[in-house]
Protein backbone atom coordinates (compact mmCIF):
# COMPACT_ATOMS: atom_id res chain seq x y z
CA UNK A 1 0.00 0.00 0.00
CA UNK A 2 1.39 3.76 -0.87
CA UNK A 3 0.82 5.29 2.06
CA UNK A 4 3.33 8.28 1.02
CA UNK A 5 5.41 9.33 -2.18
CA UNK A 6 8.13 12.38 -3.22
CA UNK A 7 8.61 13.78 -6.17
CA UNK A 8 12.02 15.38 -6.62
CA UNK A 9 14.17 16.55 -9.87
CA UNK A 10 17.19 14.97 -10.69
CA UNK A 11 20.18 17.67 -11.91
CA UNK A 12 23.72 17.11 -11.39
CA UNK A 13 24.16 20.68 -10.02
CA UNK A 14 22.02 19.48 -7.09
CA UNK A 15 25.18 17.98 -5.61
CA UNK A 16 26.99 20.69 -4.25
CA UNK A 17 30.43 19.44 -5.39
CA UNK A 18 29.47 19.63 -9.00
CA UNK A 19 27.75 22.67 -8.76
CA UNK A 20 30.97 24.63 -7.23
CA UNK A 21 30.61 28.05 -6.86
CA UNK A 22 27.18 28.04 -8.02
CA UNK A 23 25.39 25.51 -5.18
CA UNK A 24 24.12 28.79 -3.53
CA UNK A 25 21.74 28.86 -6.69
CA UNK A 26 20.21 25.78 -5.72
CA UNK A 27 19.98 25.60 -1.85
CA UNK A 28 16.26 26.45 -1.72
CA UNK A 29 15.51 23.48 -4.14
CA UNK A 30 18.08 20.91 -1.87
CA UNK A 31 15.98 22.38 1.05
CA UNK A 32 12.42 21.56 -0.73
CA UNK A 33 13.70 18.08 -1.14
CA UNK A 34 14.72 17.63 2.22
CA UNK A 35 11.26 18.80 3.41
CA UNK A 36 9.66 16.36 0.88
CA UNK A 37 12.27 13.40 2.50
CA UNK A 38 10.21 14.54 5.71
CA UNK A 39 6.90 13.50 4.42
CA UNK A 40 8.40 9.96 3.53
CA UNK A 41 10.06 9.58 6.65
CA UNK A 42 7.43 10.96 8.91
CA UNK A 43 4.60 8.27 7.06
CA UNK A 44 6.78 5.27 8.68
CA UNK A 45 7.14 3.34 5.61
CA UNK A 46 8.14 -0.02 5.71
CA UNK A 47 10.06 0.43 2.63
CA UNK A 48 11.34 3.40 0.42
CA UNK A 49 11.73 2.61 -2.86
CA UNK A 50 13.10 5.05 -5.72
CA UNK A 51 11.99 5.57 -9.11
CA UNK A 52 13.51 7.71 -12.34
CA UNK A 53 13.91 7.17 -16.27
CA UNK A 54 16.90 5.99 -17.74
CA UNK A 55 17.90 4.83 -21.03
CA UNK A 56 16.88 1.12 -20.19
CA UNK A 57 15.04 -0.31 -17.82
CA UNK A 58 16.80 -1.66 -14.49
CA UNK A 59 15.84 -3.04 -10.97
CA UNK A 60 18.48 -2.90 -8.59
CA UNK A 61 18.82 -3.72 -4.97
CA UNK A 62 19.63 -1.77 -1.66
CA UNK A 63 23.66 -1.70 -2.28
CA UNK A 64 23.39 -0.73 -5.52
CA UNK A 65 25.80 2.06 -6.29
CA UNK A 66 25.63 5.57 -8.31
CA UNK A 67 28.89 7.42 -9.80
CA UNK A 68 28.50 11.20 -10.49
CA UNK A 69 32.15 11.16 -12.25
CA UNK A 70 31.25 11.51 -15.82
CA UNK A 71 29.14 14.76 -14.60
CA UNK A 72 32.38 16.62 -13.21
CA UNK A 73 33.05 15.12 -9.78
CA UNK A 74 34.39 11.98 -7.66
CA UNK A 75 31.09 11.77 -6.02
CA UNK A 76 29.84 8.78 -5.34
CA UNK A 77 26.82 7.13 -3.51
CA UNK A 78 25.84 3.38 -2.22
CA UNK A 79 28.53 0.77 -1.41
CA UNK A 80 28.00 -1.76 -4.40
CA UNK A 81 28.89 -1.81 -8.09
CA UNK A 82 28.27 1.88 -9.64
CA UNK A 83 25.55 0.87 -12.20
CA UNK A 84 22.82 3.72 -11.07
CA UNK A 85 21.49 6.42 -13.85
CA UNK A 86 22.06 9.46 -12.87
CA UNK A 87 17.95 10.05 -11.81
CA UNK A 88 18.51 6.95 -9.46
CA UNK A 89 22.18 8.03 -8.29
CA UNK A 90 20.72 11.84 -7.21
CA UNK A 91 18.07 10.22 -5.87
CA UNK A 92 20.42 7.84 -3.44
CA UNK A 93 22.39 11.18 -2.72
CA UNK A 94 19.07 12.59 -1.50
CA UNK A 95 18.74 9.66 0.75
CA UNK A 96 21.71 9.60 2.55
CA UNK A 97 21.79 13.27 2.64
CA UNK A 98 18.70 12.69 5.21
CA UNK A 99 19.79 9.51 6.96
CA UNK A 100 17.19 7.36 5.03
CA UNK A 101 18.08 4.26 2.43
CA UNK A 102 16.13 2.36 0.02
CA UNK A 103 14.81 -1.09 -0.18
CA UNK A 104 15.27 -0.70 -3.97
CA UNK A 105 15.53 1.51 -6.81
CA UNK A 106 13.99 0.90 -10.19
CA UNK A 107 14.66 2.21 -13.60
CA UNK A 108 11.69 2.78 -16.37
CA UNK A 109 13.10 4.12 -19.72
CA UNK A 110 12.01 7.43 -20.93
CA UNK A 111 9.94 6.14 -23.49
CA UNK A 112 8.06 3.51 -21.33
CA UNK A 113 4.33 2.98 -22.48
CA UNK A 114 1.63 4.56 -19.89
CA UNK A 115 0.50 0.83 -19.46
CA UNK A 116 4.15 0.25 -18.54
CA UNK A 117 4.71 2.54 -16.42
CA UNK A 118 1.94 1.92 -14.24
CA UNK A 119 1.97 -1.33 -14.09
CA UNK A 120 5.16 -0.97 -12.23
CA UNK A 121 3.83 1.65 -10.11
CA UNK A 122 1.15 -1.31 -9.05
CA UNK A 123 3.53 -3.74 -8.37
CA UNK A 124 5.75 -1.36 -6.62
CA UNK A 125 2.97 -0.35 -4.13
CA UNK A 126 1.46 -4.04 -3.87
CA UNK A 127 5.37 -5.33 -2.82
CA UNK A 128 6.20 -3.93 0.77
CA UNK A 129 3.71 -3.79 2.97
CA UNK A 130 3.49 0.28 3.91
CA UNK A 131 5.40 2.07 0.54
CA UNK A 132 6.83 5.17 0.25
CA UNK A 133 7.69 5.91 -3.69
CA UNK A 134 10.69 8.66 -4.44
CA UNK A 135 9.60 9.82 -7.91
CA UNK A 136 12.79 11.33 -9.49
CA UNK A 137 11.27 13.80 -12.46
CA UNK A 138 12.30 16.44 -13.97
CA UNK A 139 9.96 18.77 -15.91
CA UNK A 140 10.82 20.28 -19.93
CA UNK A 141 14.03 21.86 -20.90
CA UNK A 142 12.36 23.85 -23.45
CA UNK A 143 10.43 26.67 -21.37
CA UNK A 144 13.40 29.63 -22.52
CA UNK A 145 15.42 30.64 -25.17
CA UNK A 146 18.32 29.44 -23.09
CA UNK A 147 16.98 25.92 -21.75
CA UNK A 148 19.06 22.57 -23.01
CA UNK A 149 16.45 21.98 -25.63
CA UNK A 150 15.68 25.58 -26.56
CA UNK A 151 11.80 27.05 -26.28
CA UNK A 152 8.52 25.73 -27.29
CA UNK A 153 5.46 27.29 -26.56
CA UNK A 154 4.05 24.30 -25.28
CA UNK A 155 6.22 23.50 -22.62
CA UNK A 156 5.11 25.93 -19.80
CA UNK A 157 1.33 25.10 -19.72
CA UNK A 158 2.74 21.61 -19.98
CA UNK A 159 4.97 21.85 -16.89
CA UNK A 160 2.20 23.88 -15.16
CA UNK A 161 -0.47 21.10 -15.46
CA UNK A 162 2.40 19.04 -13.92
CA UNK A 163 2.69 21.39 -10.98
CA UNK A 164 -1.28 21.91 -10.38
CA UNK A 165 -1.88 18.20 -10.79
CA UNK A 166 1.01 17.05 -8.02
CA UNK A 167 -0.86 19.84 -6.01
CA UNK A 168 -3.95 18.23 -5.86
CA UNK A 169 -1.94 14.64 -5.75
CA UNK A 170 -2.31 13.62 -8.70
CA UNK A 171 -0.54 12.90 -12.09
CA UNK A 172 -1.65 13.75 -15.15
CA UNK A 173 -1.95 11.16 -18.04
CA UNK A 174 1.13 12.56 -19.95
CA UNK A 175 1.72 11.83 -23.40
CA UNK A 176 5.28 10.04 -24.07
CA UNK A 177 5.36 11.80 -27.72
CA UNK A 178 4.96 14.93 -26.54
CA UNK A 179 7.15 14.36 -23.69
CA UNK A 180 9.64 13.76 -25.82
CA UNK A 181 9.42 16.59 -27.57
CA UNK A 182 9.22 18.79 -25.08
CA UNK A 183 12.49 17.24 -22.89
CA UNK A 184 10.51 16.07 -20.26
CA UNK A 185 12.71 13.36 -18.66
CA UNK A 186 10.44 12.77 -15.66
CA UNK A 187 7.38 11.68 -17.52
CA UNK A 188 7.78 8.00 -17.07
CA UNK A 189 8.59 7.84 -13.05
CA UNK A 190 5.63 10.27 -12.88
CA UNK A 191 3.51 7.92 -14.65
CA UNK A 192 4.60 5.23 -12.45
CA UNK A 193 3.54 6.89 -9.50
CA UNK A 194 -0.21 7.16 -10.97
CA UNK A 195 -0.10 3.66 -11.61
CA UNK A 196 0.88 3.16 -7.47
CA UNK A 197 -2.67 4.23 -6.51
CA UNK A 198 -3.87 5.19 -3.20
CA UNK A 199 -5.83 8.67 -2.39
CA UNK A 200 -2.87 11.20 -1.79
CA UNK A 201 -2.85 14.99 -0.24
CA UNK A 202 -0.33 16.71 -2.29
CA UNK A 203 1.55 20.07 -1.24
CA UNK A 204 4.18 21.56 -3.84
CA UNK A 205 7.22 22.84 -2.10
CA UNK A 206 9.07 24.37 -5.00
CA UNK A 207 8.67 24.91 -8.49
CA UNK A 208 10.53 26.83 -10.84
CA UNK A 209 13.13 26.85 -13.76
CA UNK A 210 16.31 27.95 -12.49
CA UNK A 211 18.45 26.90 -15.43
CA UNK A 212 15.36 26.82 -18.10
CA UNK A 213 14.33 23.25 -16.93
CA UNK A 214 11.48 22.77 -14.61
CA UNK A 215 12.00 21.41 -11.58
CA UNK A 216 9.09 20.93 -9.00
CA UNK A 217 9.04 19.05 -5.51
CA UNK A 218 6.16 17.49 -3.80
CA UNK A 219 5.20 15.80 -0.84
CA UNK A 220 2.25 13.51 -1.62
CA UNK A 221 0.33 11.51 1.78
CA UNK A 222 -2.02 9.04 2.26
CA UNK A 223 -5.70 10.17 2.41
CA UNK A 224 -6.54 7.08 4.23
CA UNK A 225 -4.89 6.70 7.97
CA UNK A 226 -3.22 3.93 8.06
CA UNK A 227 -1.24 2.33 11.70
CA UNK A 228 2.40 1.66 11.16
Amino acid sequence: MLVAAAVCPHPPLLVPELAGAAAVELDGLRAACATALGVLRDAAPDAIVVVGGATLAGAYGADAAGSLAPWGAAVRVGTGEAVLPLSLSIGRWLLEREGLAAAGFHAVPFDASRQTCESLGARLAGGHGRVAILVMADGSARLTEKSPGYLDTRAEPYNTAIVEALSRGEVPELDPREAAELWVEGRAALQVLAGAGGSLAGEILYADAPYGVGYFVAGLLSRTPVTP
